[in-house]
Formats: C-alpha cells, sequence, structure tokens
C-alpha cells in the first residue's frame, strides 16, 4: 500500500525544501557556470539571489504550429521552417513512417516513426484503464530540421490520426515577466520557471476555460523518463517549447505531461502548471499536482524527463547530477525511501500497481522509455538518492 500519511502543510513544505535544497546544494563554481550559460535561444544568465533581484522580463519566440487530423494530418506544408513534427495515431504502429520536405531538394527519404514516451490523462474507470494500457496511442515527436513540409505512411488499421507542424524558433518575439520572489536555482542548478522558457500559458486554455484544470494528490512515487528528441540539443528550451505545443494542443492534455525536465546542461525546467503560490509541482497544502506522463498511473506520481534518447547512451554527468539531486529533494521532502517496492493505489480509479518507489516509464507501460542505458542504472540512481538523502551533501 502506499504511504499512509496526511499531505504535508504548506508551511512544512516550504520549510522542508528550503532546508533540503540547502542540504542538498553542493554546486560549486564550474557547475555554476555551466548551469548559468543558456544555450542559442534559451533564457539569459543566472540573475542575482531572490531577495535582492528585480522584476526581470524574458524574451523567447513565439510557438506557431499547423495541426492537422485524420487524411488530411497524412500531407502537411507549413508557411515557416517546421521544427519538430507531432504524431499520434491509434493501433498498428509496425510500418508507420515519415519523409521531411525540405525547400529546393523535394521529399527526402521514407524514414521509420517509433512510438516515443506514451502518457496521457488518468482514465477514471477500470475497463478504460484495461484499455489504454494494453494499448496506448502511439505518440512521436519527431526532428524536423527546418522542413517546409512531411507526408506520413500508416500501417493498415490505424486510426485517429493527429499530427502537428511545429516551430518554436522563429516565431514573433513574445515577452513575459517573472517575479522577484521566483526561484532561480533548485539544489544548487539554474532552475527555470514556466516564464522563463516561455511556456505560452494561454495554451493551458481551450474556449475559454481550463483544458486540464489542475489537480492535486499525496505523492506515491517518482518516475524517471526520457523524452526520445535529438541528443546534443543547441536549444533545449525550444525544445521545451515543443513539447509544451505537442502535449497540451496537438494531443490535447491541456499541459506538458512532465512536472520537471532537465537538460544536457543540469538545468531544470518546471513542467506541469501547479498554481501561483512558488512551490513547482504542488498546491499550497504540500499535495502534487497530477500531469500526463504516465496514463492511468498519473495521479501522486511525479515524473522527471531527461532531455534526450538514452537507449544508447547514459545522461550527461552534469543531467545525471541534476536528476539525483531532484530526485533527494522530493524523497527527502515527502519523508519517501528511495530504495522502497511499494504499491501504488490510484486515487483516482483505485487500480494498484507494484512498483520500485523511484521507477522507469517502462514498468508502468509498454514503451521503451526512459531508453535501456538509462533503465539499467535506475538501481545505482536509487542508491546515490539515498546516499543524498541520508548525507545532506
Amino acid at each position: 500500500m502506499p504511504n499512509a500519511r496526511p499531505a504535508v502543510t504548506r508551511r512544512t513544505l516550504v520549510t522542508a525544501i528550503g532546508a533540503t535544497a540547502a542540504a542538498l546544494a553542493t554546486a560549486n563554481a564550474a557547475n555554476a557556470a555551466t548551469a548559468s550559460t543558456p544555450a542559442t535561444g534559451s533564457p539569459a544568465g543566472t540573475p542575482a539571489a531572490p531577495a535582492s533581484n528585480p522584476a526581470r522580463t524574458v524574451t523567447t519566440p513565439a510557438t506557431r504550429a499547423r495541426s492537422a487530423a485524420g487524411g488530411a494530418a497524412a500531407d502537411v506544408r507549413a508557411e515557416f521552417p517546421i521544427r519538430y513534427v507531432g504524431v499520434s495515431w491509434d493501433g498498428p504502429r509496425r510500418g508507420a513512417a515519415i519523409r521531411l520536405h525540405h525547400d529546393g531538394t523535394g521529399p527526402g527519404a521514407w524514414k521509420p516513426l517509433t512510438a516515443g514516451c506514451a502518457g496521457g490523462p488518468d482514465p477514471v474507470g477500470h475497463s478504460d484503464l484495461a484499455t489504454a494500457a494494453a494499448a496506448p496511442a502511439a505518440t512521436v515527436l519527431v526532428a524536423a530540421d527546418g522542413a517546409v513540409g512531411y507526408e506520413l505512411r500508416l500501417p493498415d488499421g490505424a486510426a485517429n490520426l493527429r499530427s502537428a507542424a511545429v516551430d518554436t524558433t522563429h516565431g514573433p518575439v513574445r515577452s513575459a515577466s517573472i517575479s522577484p520572489s521566483a526561484p532561480t536555482t533548485f539544489c544548487g542548478v539554474q532552475y527555470l520557471p514556466r516564464a522563463a522558457w516561455g511556456a505560452d500559458e494561454s495554451k493551458r486554455f481551450k474556449n475559454g476555460a481550463e483544458n486540464s484544470p489542475a489537480k492535486y494528490y499525496p505523492l506515491q512515487t517518482l518516475t524517471v523518463h526520457h523524452t526520445d528528441t535529438p541528443n546534443a540539443d543547441a536549444d533545449p528550451a525550444a525544445t521545451v517549447r515543443a513539447i509544451y505545443e505537442y502535449h497540451a494542443i496537438t494531443l490535447d492534455w491541456g499541459d506538458i505531461g512532465y512536472h520537471f525536465l532537465i537538460d544536457e546542461a543540469g538545468r531544470i525546467y518546471e513542467g506541469r502548471w501547479s498554481g501561483e503560490d512558488g512551490i513547482p509541482g504542488h498546491d499550497a497544502t504540500g499535495n502534487v499536482v497530477t500531469a500526463f506522463h504516465t496514463a492511468g498511473f498519473n495521479s501522486g506520481n511525479l515524473g522527471i524527463a531527461l532531455l534526450g534518447t538514452l537507449t544508447g547512451q547514459e545522461p550527461t554527468a552534469q543531467a545525471r547530477r541534476s536528476l539525483t539531486l531532484l530526485l533527494a529533494l522530493a524523497a527527502g521532502t515527502h519523508g519517501l525511501n528511495p530504495q522502497a517496492h511499494v504499491t501504488y493505489v490510484n486515487p483516482v480509479n483505485g487500480v494498484t500497481k507494484p512498483v520500485d518507489m523511484i521507477s522507469g516509464h517502462r514498468d508502468w507501460l509498454a514503451t521503451e522509455c526512459p531508453g535501456g542505458v538509462t533503465y539499467a542504472t535506475l538501481p545505482a540512481l536509487r542508491a546515490d538518492v539515498a546516499a543524498r538523502i541520508g548525507s545532506g551533501s
């Protein structure tokens, strides 16, 4: 059974986060320099401490997207250079392929589409959950390298096709203000709240109402993902914006599916919106906001995604360090044993699942996420998180 504890209060949570983060913040000058050097198009460098930091304005390119469904989604041309193509469908996966069109060269070669990090909202009923777990929708986010269009080829029996051409680097500039009290570091590494990486909060709304209103439950488990996007990413903030567009709009989840994301430089990005109280991922009572990273098992399950594809390589040392510190902060704050094996109970539908406290996405659903190489390192990760909590360093 999950830990039967009441939700921590806001005062307890704020105090615990502050104390735990302070104990875990072992960043040295080299790490600070790495974390504060933004990639091209990312927010500017690390500001001063919140106590003396004035409100600041960040500018990012507005996201442009062209979405389509059904037959129209299989052959798309855009009026802008496409950075990513998001594709989703139900049914068979073997044989799915894409070819990109570039100006002056025509269509490229067909390339196979491999379903990525499956997710989605929690179904309410057991029968819906069984269906979703047995055959989750195929979801793919493909780097398009400035293509002007694409064609899709799906296997017989595929249905409910949706696709989107997404540009997160060439759109008109949009500005956002960040409060002086907004955190700038988390566990000793640069932390980017939603405004800092360019989240357009209007994308959380549909027909004038919030598409997926936030719901909160006590934290039970922690899940590690990879985003199945390119490695050596020159502009990770732009990739986070593309994932946000794909999850919130194309897949109709109403927001990005993860609570946090971590890039190869170790920067931490705030994911799922959780309120205006300045505590990422939580509400004012200390419960965790429900995201969309493990369809059927989201509520009370915190998801952290490493940017990149980790099927054949481990995370960078900086990303691994930030992941360890963030997991230690979450587990330590909520009094969870990172090496425990527990029975998760979904508070929405009562579905149970035995799982490690720190799991990989593939422990929940039929997916390769978080990549074979990274998945093999999870036992060592759990031990490192436990050591961090035990030593406070």
